[in-house]
């Protein structure tokens, strides 16, 4: 409208053509003053088509764009993808185009966060919106890595200084981090504290600093960074990011061109494929509320050309231009599998040809599309081979090499045998076969957040307890010994521990919020108090000793021990070499007798047990290891302590249980090394880490199909399982 009254004086005054071509003519335009040129339409062959989804459509549009390329029946610049909503299609495009490794130019631009700059100035944003965190500075550090700046100053893998699970996520954590480094932490033998300390300040700063893109970016990522503080506010800078668009770097003038219908409508093409025919989406509904009605003010003036009109138009002009051929594509159903109704503007068109979604299409877009069509082709790769072999075995009552089974004296099963192992290694080993192999032969481990935790888990609420009763412990025997001390001093040395402890977890490991930690570190120090306070059964006048490392375990701390931890402990006649840590350990004046002590956080199981299926063989193996090292003429008595209800339960028999778990060791030991590396009592079960490894729904299912053929390969391994 600001325009026509000056096109409308130049026609006053000169002859002005109008060349409209098959396009409709504008109502608003004076045919009186200004000659208008019309032209026929073009007559282009016309299909309709159903996909099943959005994703399905791009498929077969790319099928048809790379079909008319090879078949050369078209040139890439005669060939147009449309739809008036590009948004629903862009991520799938861009991902099917690097597939199917053609040049598809997409008209409008691309997002500037599928490229490494954009990426790196999205990471910025998300540091200065949601905060310090270890992971958002490592995505940060990798992906500025190829540009100048502060961080690319940094040595190579300087991020191998970071507590793998600390989650960083305070000006303070980093400040202490700081303070533990030095000059030998760092690769190359320089201290870099300073400069990462100027970053990570700069960062903490949050998006009120706006000097801080400045000071860390360089290039095309800084160039991106302003043009997205010129386009939004800083508060919201990375969702301004993700609606900056940037050139593709590929030429429409010789590219299958993406692009809006209106740009289409623009400037045609012979070969046309429009998407999201659908209703609702084509032509698109006004989604504003009017605030004044029409008989104040006509829509027509508000709105001279309503996107809905505006979407009919582009759709008529699109079919009047069109030379050759106009594919008009629509959905049968969304993301969330919700029925599509068809648009308005497909009546009176061809009728709709169904296409399915594993339909073997003329013409394959990519090597994937092809070996998924072509059946044969995909069955004699070798993935292909193992794939369907795993699938079939997994479905039969037998075990098979897919469900563990290895040939007899394997060198990776016996490097396995022969390592030191642990009390928590023999109960996999015990109670499931298939994950000890996994866990330390192949080193699998299940993966962890490094994000803070709501409330610590059981385990690390156990390991929390022990730190503590372990520096406890030492503040007390410094100072005269825990058999002389009051519950007055008990309870500073927790207390002491207690701060010692928390610091050193906020700075190396994921701690809950600061008021559910404050929350945890009393109920630990209520626990370790509790701990040191009991005196039942314990061993008059004795020395307590803390977290007493045996077969090689390296000490935790520079206390005073009841031996040389270096020395090797090998379980009688089963072959095993076993180390750990023992959670208390008494001794007498005299040496004649030790109380081995394992605290338990968890609730108290009501019936008594020994072994209880394997599960529980830190007693027995503490005792023996307790034996070994002290002596065979010292009486050793082994406890698991449940500081919850301050119960103690006592091994009744521990040479007993000892003979009876080496019978158990060796059964394991001599069915692993004939192969039989399959499912056990634990595998598949709620608190299994490497359930990711195993087919979906183990439990009920996949180990419910093997138990038989599991048990009958184990034996008398199986055993220990019923032990009490």
């Amino acid at each position: 409208p600001c325009w026509r009254p000056l096109l409308d004086a130049i026609a006053a005054q000169t002859s002005v053509r109008w060349n409209a071509g098959p396009r409709t003519v504008p109502d608003w335009l004076d045919r009186n003053s200004l000659e208008v040129e019309l032209a026929d339409p073009q007559t282009p062959d016309i299909t309709t088509l159903s996909a099943a989804t959005a994703y399905h459509e791009a498929i077969e549009a790319t099928r048809w764009a790379r079909r008319l390329v090879a078949t050369g029946k078209a040139r890439p610049e005669e060939i147009a993808i449309a739809s008036v909503n590009t948004s629903d299609y862009d991520d799938f495009l861009l991902a099917l185009r690097s597939d199917a490794n053609i040049d598809i130019h997409f008209a409008h631009g691309i997002k500037v966060t599928t490229k490494r700059e954009g990426q790196a100035a999205s990471a910025l944003a998300d540091i200065l919106v949601r905060g310090l965190s270890q992971n958002r500075v490592r995505r940060l550090a990798a992906l500025l890595a190829a540009y100048e700046g502060p961080i690319a100053d940094l040595p190579s893998g300087w991020t191998s200084i970071l507590p793998p699970d600390a989650p960083l996520s305070s000006l303070e954590a980093w400040s202490r981090l700081f303070d533990r480094l030095t000059a030998s932490d760092w690769p190359d033998g320089i201290d870099h504290g300073p400069a990462l300390s100027r970053i990570v300040e700069s960062l903490s700063e949050g998006t009120a600093a706006a000097e801080t893109g400045e000071f860390l970016l360089s290039g095309p990522v800084l160039n991106i960074w302003r043009k997205a503080l010129q386009a939004g506010s800083a508060a919201s800078i990375d969702l301004v990011l993700e609606t900056l668009r940037t050139d593709d770097g590929l030429d429409a003038c010789v590219s299958i061109t993406w692009m809006p219908a209106s740009a289409l409508a623009a400037s045609p093409r012979p070969y046309a494929r429009l998407l999201g025919l659908n209703s609702s989406r084509w032509p698109r509904a006004i989604a504003e509320d009017r605030l004044l009605s029409d008989h104040i003010i006509p829509t027509r003036e508000l709105d001279p050309l309503p996107v809905n009109l505006a979407d009919r138009r582009d759709f008529a002009t699109i079919a009047a231009t069109t030379a050759r051929k106009l594919v008009l594509s629509r959905a049968r159903r969304d993301s969330d599998g919700r029925l599509l109704g068809r648009s308005v503007l497909l009546e009176g068109m061809p009728e709709e040809t169904y296409l399915r979604r594993n339909r073997i299409p003329e013409h394959a877009f990519s090597e994937t599309d092809r070996l998924t069509a072509r059946r044969d082709d995909f069955q004699a790769l070798p993935q292909a081979v193992a794939a369907a072999a795993c699938w079939q075995d997994w479905y039969r009552e037998g075990i098979t090499p897919h469900d563990g089974l290895v040939r007899p004296g394997h060198p990776a099963i016996q490097a396995i045998l022969e390592r030191t192992q642990s009390a928590s290694s023999l109960r996999q080993l015990l109670r499931n076969p298939i994950g000890f192999v996994w866990q330390y032969g192949l080193r699998w481990r299940s993966p962890e957040s490094g994000d803070d935790p709501l409330v610590l888990d059981a385990l690390a609420t156990g390991k929390l307890v022990h730190e503590i009763l372990e520096g406890a412990l030492g503040i007390l025997e410094a100072d005269g010994g825990l058999a002389r001390a009051g519950a007055e001093e008990i309870a500073a040395a927790v207390d002491g521990a207690v701060r010692d402890v928390a610091a050193r977890w906020e700075s190396t490991r994921a701690v809950p919020p600061r008021i559910v930690w404050r929350r945890t570190l009393d109920e630990a120090r209520e626990l370790g108090t509790r701990a040191l306070c009991f005196r039942d059964g314990q061993i008059p006048g004795g020395r307590a000793y803390g977290e007493v490392p045996f077969g090689g375990t390296e000490p935790s701390s520079d206390a005073a021990l009841p031996w040389n931890a270096a020395t090797a402990v090998e379980i009688p006649d089963t072959g095993f070499r076993i180390r750990g840590s023992i959670d208390r350990l008494d001794v007498s004046p005299g040496g004649q007798s030790a109380l081995v002590q394992d605290y338990k956080t968890g609730r108290t199981p009501k019936n008594e047990f020994e072994l209880d299926g394997g599960r529980e063989l830190q007693r027995c193996c503490y005792a023996y290891a307790a034996r070994a090292m002290l002596g065979g003429e010292v009486q050793v008595e082994a406890s698991l302590l449940y500081l919850r209800d301050i119960e103690d339960r006592r091994l009744e028999d521990p040479d007993a249980t000892l003979d009876q778990l080496g019978h158990f060791l060796r059964a394991a030991r001599a069915n692993l090394a004939d192969g039989g590396c399959t499912i056990g009592a634990d595998t598949g079960g709620q608190y299994d880490d490497l359930l990711f490894a195993l087919p979906a729904n183990a439990g009920p299912v996949y180990c419910e199909r093997k138990a038989e053929a599991a048990g009958e390969l184990l034996g008398a391994a199986t055993e220990v399982w019923e032990a009490p």
